[in-house]
């Protein structure tokens, strides 16, 4: 009986968690990853190596399937980067499948280390729009997402990790996308953000 019922509280907890999240009043954390492991060392070098290319030239991130979203890489000031690599102050524009709204990111961490380069972006505004205050992407300015690839002996790891990801539906960030945001996150996290980052750190290490 005692089982019974602190498998109902946690059912219950679990719900109220999901009511939470769709108001915008809680956020998740989500992470994907991808391995290939190398013959020798050699191997690993040529292919790590190809790995943080792949990484940080966000516009050749386009393309993965019909059913993904497309990258475009702009400098701090706005302007379109279609050879550069991703920078901390740029701004990323994800354009999903379908009649969706753009979503902007801009990069507000990098980190390079002999074995390990990353980068972290969190949603912003349009760099031409007129209102800063509105954050045009379907999270919270809060959530945060890191981009990584690292080697460790012959295996390469590339990974995408999703934290505090809270749906932007609350004023006055959210402007006039409060219910497109909810529709976007929730599909996102059902269906759309797996295939989308899993095909992703797949590419980055060359599965």
């Amino acid at each position: 009986m005692l089982k019974r019922r602190m498998d109902l509280k946690s059912i219950a907890d679990k719900v109220q968690h999901e009511v939470n999240v769709v108001q915008g009043n809680e956020a998740r954390d989500v992470s994907y990853v991808s391995q290939n492991t190398f013959a020798n060392d050699v191997e690993t070098d040529n292919a790590f190596a190809r790995s943080v290319e792949k990484l940080l030239h966000v516009n050749g991130w386009s393309g993965l399937s019909n059913f993904t979203a497309d990258f475009e890489l702009y400098d701090q000031h706005g302007q379109r980067k279609p050879d550069g690599k991703a920078d901390i102050g740029d701004y990323i524009k994800i354009v999903l499948p379908g009649p969706m709204p753009e979503n902007w990111v801009r990069v507000i961490d990098c980190s390079a280390k002999k074995h390990c380069v990353d980068f972290t972006v969190q949603p912003t505004h349009d760099p031409a729009s007129p209102n800063p205050e509105q954050v045009d992407h379907f999270f919270s300015n809060e959530a945060r997402s890191i981009f990584r690839v690292e080697r460790v002996g012959t295996t390469i790891t590339a990974s995408e990790i999703g934290r505090h990801e809270a749906i932007n539906n609350q004023q006055p960030a959210a402007g006039d996308r409060a219910i497109v945001n909810t529709a976007i996150a929730e599909g996102g996290w059902l269906f759309y953000q797996k295939l989308q980052w899993k095909l992703l750190t797949d590419c980055l290490v060359h599965l």
